[in-house]
């Protein structure tokens, strides 16, 4: 007789989204434990209109049920609470099929919106989070036990890069909002700027751009301001090659995908100790930090990092470091790969 396949669902957002699961997702895809366990990828969303939304949500429900009475394990990736609302239903239909699930947790989560995720938690066979400070937050609140694991986002690798030399650029990636800080960013940097007219602010992503540049404008430095807008493939590998620093102000995250890619390509980061970032960081020695919102502080880390070459040195082997032994994408596979065996076989 032959042994059946093991198959799992993995429910997430579309192929095509921005974001840092998407990210995560196809890291994920290029560990043996996709094709092992026959995973397969359950597109519940997409950065569209509410029709397409609506219809990309409808559709992926209807491939689900069509696929859950034949598979072992159930992983649902969420975040915030409306992805969370989102899964509810998927969640609950595994259940009716008894199924064993995993939720894994891209996202904090505020005191007022402890309540949304409780279903998700309390029916989740396993519950994977970034850092081992949301798993004590977490246990603190809904008392879960051993169920929660830490499981990293893993560094990017891109087999073929091509070669461009550094320019005396700042990077900062991802969304150009208030909670990722660009306008302090843009403040600190004005603070120094006129010393180091040869240094430039690189934002990639999309937002606020055009409140950025009046912003950088009123500040004098509009010309030491670029904006990218959303890049990917050789537009972003280009964008991290030729930086000399990455900077990330943010107010709150999860683990950001910004300060991994950072990483792997060995730059020197400066950041806040915000999300599962508190669980890595050691100013100094790995990064520099400054607490959010801090621009005098921010200003001072910028500098240090521009003029003292040694630190930067230090620090960007501290980010080779990282990037291939602690978030290394085939160690992180790894891992997936036992939890998917161990919850198959119990």
């Amino acid at each position: 007789m032959n042994k059946k396949k093991p198959k799992v669902l993995v429910v997430a957002t579309s192929q095509k989204t921005r974001g840092g699961i998407t990210s995560v997702l196809k890291a994920h895809q290029l560990g043996p434990q996709w094709h092992e366990y026959h995973c397969k990828w359950i597109e519940t969303h997409r950065d569209k209109n509410r029709v397409i939304k609506l219809l990309y949500f409808f559709r992926a429900f209807f491939i689900y049920m069509y696929s859950l009475p034949s598979c072992d394990l159930v992983h649902i990736h969420t975040s915030q609470p409306t992805s969370v609302v989102r899964k509810i239903p998927f969640m609950a239909l595994a259940k009716f099929f008894k199924k064993k699930t995993i939720v894994h947790l891209h996202a904090t989560i505020s005191e007022k919106e402890q309540p949304i995720y409780r279903y998700l938690f309390k029916q989740a066979d396993r519950i994977l989070v970034l850092a081992d400070v949301f798993r004590t937050s977490i246990n603190q609140t809904y008392h879960l036990g051993e169920k929660i694991q830490v499981l990293y986002n893993p560094c990017d690798e891109p087999a073929e890069r091509l070669k461009y030399n550094k320019q005396k650029n700042i990077l900062s990636a991802g969304t150009i909002s208030p909670l990722k800080g660009y306008v302090d960013l843009i403040n600190a940097f004005a603070k120094i700027a006129n010393r180091y007219p040869e240094w430039t602010i690189v934002f990639a992503g999309v937002g606020e751009i055009e409140r950025a540049k009046m912003l950088a404008e009123t500040l004098g430095i509009v010309r030491q301001i670029v904006f990218l807008g959303w890049i990917s493939g050789e537009e972003k590998n280009k964008a991290f090659q030729e930086a000399s620093i990455f900077c990330l102000p943010s107010y709150t995250e999860g683990f950001p995908m910004a300060v991994l890619d950072a990483w792997a390509y060995q730059l020197p980061v400066i950041t806040t100790p915000v999300g599962g970032l508190v669980d890595i960081l050691k100013d100094e020695e790995n990064t520099l930090v400054f607490e959010p919102g801090d621009v005098d502080k921010l200003a001072t880390q910028l500098e240090r990092m521009i003029a003292d070459n040694v630190l930067r040195t230090r620090i960007e082997k501290a980010s080779q470091h990282l990037a291939e032994v602690t978030f290394n994408r085939d160690e992180i596979n790894t891992q997936l790969r036992g939890i998917y065996s161990k919850m198959i076989q119990e």
